[in-house]
């Protein structure tokens, strides 16, 4: 099969097309035909190198996070699908790989994509969807009257947070560019804060959550904007020594977790909040719920533009220029 291969870990190293064996197929797994991919952060990351403490996978490997296909075949132990079936979903770490035209998934890590979706816009949602859900249904356990600030709110996981947040009853404030301002506010922010001219740290306070996806130094003035008893989650680390556990990292790599974690946590328990890195995990139940909500028309997918297959690596880009709104899509099976 065709596949985008990483050669070796090298920051902003390339991507090349190869000729690839087909996926090996086990009996709780589901053969897919990919039809469409996306991008994420996440792919960059990888190809750099930057995870491979935690996830090690062996060069060469096929890069990619999120799918949208059809079943080709099915295991011996699965009844939940079968040949035929439109799915989508993320396949779980050191098992991922979707930049190709076919991928054996853990049947656990799927679902019947949104029926009201094209394979494109199903494809946009996996990764950034159950980052989402985890973040406020599962960690932060968002309520109704709550008030969630949702960092960059017109990438691909603060359009998704965005509308989630607002499903789920609570007031959302959002920092975007000035020319973003009128995409955040049609998915329901309530505050939308224009970063070139404003400074977040001054215009709020009494947040219930911080979904965190910058750097340090937002991490940090973060903080300030939550109320006593608030819970900062952060997307983009450091990670902390549950997330090592979680893992069953060894004892070294949980050191480095909580020296890396330790200014965050200090800096959270004067202010009296919770500090908690989250790293989305593959998910099926859960995108189960998200299609629910997508079919019934509270949430909607974004997708900035879709590439063809052969132009991946343009692709992949296009997003490290921090410019894309929402999602951007492959179309694999064109």
């Amino acid at each position: 099969m065709k596949a985008f291969i990483v050669d070796k870990y090298k920051k902003m190293g390339p991507l090349r097309l190869a000729d690839m064996p087909d996926p090996q197929f086990g009996a709780n797994d589901v053969l897919v035909r990919i039809e469409a991919s996306a991008i994420n952060l996440l792919d960059s990351k990888v190809r750099d190198g930057e995870f491979k403490l935690f996830l090690p996978y062996r060069p060469p490997f096929i890069l990619g996070h999120d799918l949208a296909g059809t079943v080709l075949r099915v295991g011996a132990n699965i009844r939940q699908f079968k040949a035929g079936d439109e799915v989508y979903g993320r396949p779980r770490d050191l098992r991922a790989g979707t930049f190709a035209e076919f991928i054996a998934v853990d049947a656990a890590d799927l679902a019947l994509k949104p029926t009201s979706l094209s394979m494109e816009q199903a494809a946009s949602i996996p990764l950034v969807g159950l980052t989402a859900w985890q973040a406020l249904v599962e960690v932060g356990k968002v309520k109704p009257s709550q008030k969630v600030f949702i960092q960059a709110g017109s990438g691909g996981v603060g359009t998704f947070a965005i509308q989630l947040a607002k499903h789920l009853g609570a007031t959302v404030a959002t920092t975007t560019s000035t020319a973003n301002i009128a995409l955040v506010k049609s998915l329901g922010a309530d505050v939308a804060i224009d970063y070139k001219t404003q400074d977040f740290e001054q215009v709020l306070s009494g947040y219930d959550l911080v979904l965190n996806s910058q750097d340090a130094k937002t991490l940090a003035k973060s903080v300030n904007v939550l109320k006593p008893g608030g819970k900062l989650i952060s997307i983009s680390g450091p990670p902390d020594v549950p997330f090592a556990r979680s893992l069953r990292l060894n004892l070294f790599l949980r050191f480095v977790m909580r020296v890396l974690s330790r200014g965050i946590l200090k800096k959270a328990k004067i202010r009296g909040v919770d500090y908690s890195f989250l790293f989305m995990r593959a998910e099926g139940q859960q995108l189960r719920e998200i299609a629910k909500l997508i079919d019934a028309g509270a949430i909607r997918p974004v997708v900035d533009k879709v590439f063809p297959f052969a132009q991946t690596p343009e692709a992949l880009a296009y997003v490290e220029t921090g410019r894309a709104k929402g999602k951007v899509v492959i179309a694999v099976s064109q």
